[in-house]
């Protein structure tokens, strides 16, 4: 499935409804949708983008979902059996993430604060370090597990996996994404 550029750009401030159910144990929160993820209602949808195979080179899924595309019912039933769910930060899509506004972000940290002490996952990893500093008041946090949670959940802040972020690769991403998820219990 592709898209023209006019088609993607009419996604823009589209939302993507959260994937999560009940009973999710490893939430990870992107900083927003990006208009491939707007076009197609799946979240890390942008071909090319590390966010999935990374969750299976970690061992968190069995396979690769088919990711570039609206996400099929065996697709979302694999990673709501593993416990995982995917919410963001800011729920408007733009092309980037510098696109958003110090304020949309910390409005956005205040709605996901709620969110997360609605669903009660065992684990919030947030996948972008600024728009987590912006959000959340936090200036100084680094990457990993956090003094501070999120709605009294245990909470790590990981590398963002878009491929704009060209420091990490699958590898690295996967190594950074397990450690969260051991904690949630989703990997032993």
């Amino acid at each position: 499935m592709g898209f023209t550029r006019a088609e993607l750009e009419s996604f823009r401030d589209a939302t993507i409804p959260d994937l999560v159910e009940p009973g999710v144990r490893l939430l990870f929160v992107g900083i927003n949708p990006g208009l491939w993820t707007a076009a197609t209602g799946t979240p890390f949808a942008r071909p090319g983008n590390r966010f999935w195979p990374a969750l299976v080179e970690a061992g968190v899924l069995p396979r690769l979902p088919r990711y570039a595309e609206e996400l099929g019912d065996d697709d979302r039933r694999m990673i709501f059996d593993a416990g995982v769910g995917v919410s963001n930060l800011v729920a408007r899509a733009t092309a980037r993430a510098d696109e958003l506004s110090r304020d949309e972000l910390r409005s956005g940290a205040d709605a996901l604060t709620d969110r997360v002490a609605m669903w009660r996952p065992r684990v919030v990893a947030v996948v972008g370090l600024t728009a987590y500093r912006q959000g959340f008041h936090r200036p100084r946090a680094v990457a990993g597990r956090q003094d501070e949670s999120i709605a009294g959940v245990p909470t790590w802040v990981l590398p963002n996996p878009s491929g704009l972020n060209a420091h990490d690769t699958v590898a690295s991403l996967a190594r950074a994404y397990a450690e969260p998820a051991r904690a949630a219990g989703v990997l032993s």
